[in-house]
């Protein structure tokens, strides 16, 4: 005869098996039914707060999760879960207290003491997180979360050294080294050499980093090409010391050149460090008949200042880096003689008939990055929350106030500055301690009246 507890483990293998394959529905029946034969089965409460969480419900996570914890104390994953959970909601100490109970289950456990590292430098308590990577490196060498952890750390303090070499730990671009015939560009001699820099992350990082290509053929190299998103195709080909281009949604070369890199790879290789970033500004161009084209629409009085206050949704701290509403522009709308030019595009675009100042609303016309280059190139200021917008104009040699979040500031923008050497020419609002945008915008307000008396 058949126990309660092989039923319960029937239909908790079964929940896997649909988990897997993405039906998380007929998950999450298996595992209730596993439950309804035997309450105390742990793994279940556990894989259903998983499902929970993945579905946006972090109170019923949170409660499978606590479950779980309670009937296998000693389980580690569950505790790591957990914990993870605790951040992404900001409840610091409640995090931190699980996070001392996964080192309590187990202290051998490099994950435990990565987790905790992670905790830690949200928390701004770097030299503790580095020394909890640190330790979880000791215990295994190979662990690269904690190397790739880590290197958030060094780059945020500009140690760029080894924040470069820890940096390398990541490998999200694994189908690239698949795809090419020819070897990976780690450093060799470039004379009469070519090279593919590929596609990795956002179009800010793509913004940011193509500056190398000038870097590489300064080393000697005799062609240069760029792998890059669709919107950025025909803006790159404004790169002086750029021979191809190509879209990552198009046909791309697996032979015919000497080696290939990706762009967070460069730095490294070509050792940059806090007084050696390239900064040959501008190094992007927009059409002079596109701008010719767009100034059209813009004052011919008014200083012209582009906006922009949201960035991607899926990028994972966005919550922090984005403007909740475009009510916060508010302080702004009191200085005269400017004319406000949404840069807007996609989310963000439906908050324009309710802004608290007139503007222009350009950014949904935008068809690409070469256009939106054209519009910002005719501007006299870009004033942008942390996107690919904020690098662009900085690329352009355009005037840009980057409004960046106290919480996981990005790596790129060092701590405390106003200033930063990726780009001359902007210049950094930042939250006070403990956030909030209120304090950042009144600053801004501030600093425009000066800009326009000046």
């Amino acid at each position: 005869m058949t126990t309660a507890r092989q039923q319960a483990e029937t239909l908790f293998h079964t929940g896997n098996q649909q988990m897997e394959a993405g039906d998380d529905a007929g998950a999450e029946r298996s595992f209730l039914l596993a439950l309804a034969q035997d309450p105390g089965l742990a793994e279940a409460h556990a894989n259903l707060a998983y499902l929970h969480e993945r579905a946006g419900d972090a109170a019923a996570a949170e409660a499978r999760y606590r479950r779980a914890l309670a009937l296998s104390p000693d389980c580690l994953q569950i505790a790591l879960n957990l914990g993870s959970l605790l951040l992404d909601g900001k409840r610091f100490a409640e995090a931190e207290a699980i996070g001392r109970q996964a080192l309590q289950i187990a202290p051998g456990e490099p994950a435990a003491w990565s987790n905790l590292g992670v905790l830690l430098a949200c928390m701004k308590r770097e030299d503790e997180a580095e020394q909890c990577y640190r330790i979880a490196l000791a215990l295994d060498d190979g662990y690269d979360k904690a190397r790739f952890n880590l290197s958030y750390i060094l780059l945020r303090q500009g140690r760029f050294d080894e924040g470069w070499r820890c940096l390398e730990a990541r490998n999200w671009y694994e189908y690239l080294n698949r795809h090419f015939t020819f070897p990976r560009w780690r450093g060799e001699a470039l004379t009469g050499k070519s090279l593919v820099i590929t596609i990795e992350a956002g179009h800010g990082d793509m913004i940011q980093l193509c500056r190398y290509a000038a870097v590489l053929k300064s080393r000697g190299a005799s062609r240069i090409a760029i792998i890059c998103h669709p919107g950025l195709t025909t803006l790159f080909r404004s790169l002086q010391d750029v021979d191809a281009v190509f879209s990552i949604t198009g046909e791309l070369p697996s032979n015919g050149w000497d080696y290939w890199s990706p762009p967070l790879s460069l730095p490294r290789h070509c050792r940059t460090d806090l007084d050696s970033i390239p900064a040959r500004i501008p190094y992007l161009a927009a059409d002079p008949a596109g701008i010719e084209v767009w100034s059209r629409r813009l004052s011919t009085t008014a200083r012209r200042v582009g906006l922009v206050w949201k960035g991607s949704p899926g990028f994972e701290n966005d919550a922090d880096r984005s403007l909740p509403s475009v009510a916060l522009l508010a302080p702004l709308a009191s200085v005269p003689g400017i004319q406000f030019v949404s840069l807007q595009k996609g989310r963000g675009e439906d908050e324009i008939a309710g802004a608290p100042l007139p503007l222009l609303p350009l950014g949904g016309e935008l068809q690409d990055f070469a256009e939106t280059a054209a519009v910002v190139s005719a501007l006299d200021l870009v004033i942008s929350v942390d996107t690919a917008v904020a690098h662009l104009a900085g690329a352009l040699g355009k005037p840009c106030w980057l409004l960046l979040p106290d919480y996981r500031t990005d790596w790129r923008w060092l701590t405390e500055r106003t200033d930063t050497p990726w780009y001359p020419t902007l210049r950094l609002f930042r939250q006070p301690a403990g956030g909030g945008w209120e304090p950042v915008m009144a600053r801004v307000g501030q600093a425009l009246r000066e800009w326009v008396a000046g």
